[in-house]
């Protein structure tokens, strides 16, 4: 019988050998044919692929489970500080901790307290944990404070089920911010939070407004709630501030205190270890500068730029400096963030009573048109979008007599920080204490 002919009465299913040609299989060439090759191909480079990522989730699960505590702190406010006060606490009171803040700067902190800046050549992305997880392998950690870095309403589950596994949640606030991805509205921030409570163990917050959200989802997932009620805030003393070297907020110490308390770790140990925190480089502190016959008092509250935060940190620094000749704030905003710009511009009006408004940044633009839209004077403003952080600064001398307060909002990225470090490094820093 010829081959052909052959191959017909053996069926579809039959394979040929033929030749130079290569393999048919059910009446088509695999080999030789350039369409099969390529689909073989790219069926071996994602079984390949699906091979070491199995692989490397093994590898990471093996080194998460290897540390005993693991904490994911989430929020919109308040997360970096958090982060930071509970490793320090930890350390003090016995237990080898390594911990990693976004804040600002993305660093991990070392349990003798050192910190490393990530590096990221392809900017921030959720996998880079897995690197900070078995880093704190290496140093031996009995535990782990990581700040959750997600945004996406997704991502908050991954950065959870699949990268942290925490025995203990912490969700310091859920505000207003990041709409644009979050919202609409604070509720949905919540939700979105809420994403990180791990099934069957605990959750910590200090949220008040969206409680029953938080509340819910632990019941859903069988957690534990613990939640800091506002007389356990106002339990945190003057005493217990005073030995931070920047402004802490009590909702912090008192949601930090209710997690080490957890852990079986003594109160005065706690608060002592606390005020051991180095703080994140955008905190909120007071730079008292004298200027040639001008005195400058620059508020630092570029990292709270949602409005809610700013409200709080303008309505603060007012009242903590009262008798000053004018108030000047100093908006930072990002050409990519227009729906902050707007609710900046829209749902506040705290800052329109000031004597001069410095816009700087990429989102300068929106920010005062939307504002003459609104029928604001156009002299209020001064725009220094162009400027560098020396002309910002000349820019808010040439508005400053007397006595002056200005005080920093928006955001923390692009000439927020170096702004902050001009007037630290020309200033006597004050720390503030509740």
């Amino acid at each position: 019988m010829a081959p052909a002919a052959a191959s017909t009465a053996r069926g579809r299913d039959s394979i040929d050998i033929q030749g130079p040609k290569g393999v048919m299989i059910n009446g088509f060439e695999a080999w030789g044919n350039p369409d099969m090759d390529g689909l073989l191909l790219l069926s071996i480079m994602a079984g390949g692929l699906v091979l070491i990522g199995m692989v490397e989730n093994y590898f990471h699960r093996r080194a998460l489970f290897s540390i005993k505590t693991r904490i994911h702190v989430a929020g919109t406010r308040g997360k970096s500080s958090v982060t930071r006060i509970l490793a320090a606490a930890m350390n003090h009171a016995g237990i080898r901790t390594a911990a990693k803040t976004t804040g600002t700067t993305a660093r991990m902190i070392t349990p003798e307290g050192r910190e490393i800046p990530m590096f990221r050549p392809t900017g921030a992305n959720l996998i880079e944990q897995k690197r900070v997880v078995a880093a704190a392998v290496g140093m031996g950690a009995d535990a782990i404070v990581l700040e959750c870095m997600a945004l996406q309403p997704a991502l908050h589950w991954v950065a959870e089920h699949m990268l942290t596994r925490a025995t203990h949640a912490v969700i310091t606030n859920a505000r207003p911010d990041h709409l644009d991805v979050m919202g609409p509205d604070d509720t949905d921030v919540a939700r979105t939070l809420a994403a990180i409570i791990p099934p069957g163990r605990s959750v910590f917050t200090a949220e008040r407004r969206n409680l029953d959200i938080i509340r819910d989802a632990a019941a859903d997932r069988k957690a534990t709630l613990f939640d800091v009620t506002p007389e356990e805030v106002a339990a945190v003393t003057p005493q217990d501030m005073a030995g931070f070297s920047y402004k802490e907020h009590p909702e912090n110490v008192a949601l930090a205190l209710k997690v080490l308390a957890s852990l079986g770790i003594d109160r005065q140990v706690a608060i002592e270890g606390m005020w051991r925190a180095q703080p994140d480089p955008g905190a909120l502190n007071d730079f008292i500068l004298d200027y040639f016959g001008r005195r400058i008092i620059f508020v630092n509250g570029f990292a709270a730029n949602d409005p809610e935060s700013s409200q709080t940190i303008w309505n603060a620094a007012v009242a903590r400096h009262p008798g000053v000749d004018r108030v000047m704030a100093v908006f930072n905003l990002r050409e990519d963030r227009p729906a902050r710009t707007l609710q900046m511009v829209n749902d506040t009006d705290f800052w329109k009573d000031a004597d001069k408004v410095v816009v700087i940044g990429t989102g300068a633009y929106q920010f005062i048109r939307a504002a003459a839209k609104k029928g604001m004077d156009p002299s209020l403003f001064v725009d220094a979008a162009d400027e560098r952080v020396e002309g910002i600064f000349e820019k808010i001398l040439e508005n400053c007599s007397g006595s002056n307060l200005v005080i920093g909002m928006g955001n923390i990225g692009g000439f927020g920080l170096p702004l902050v470090s001009y007037f630290r490094n020309r200033s006597e820093v004050r720390g503030l204490v509740q």
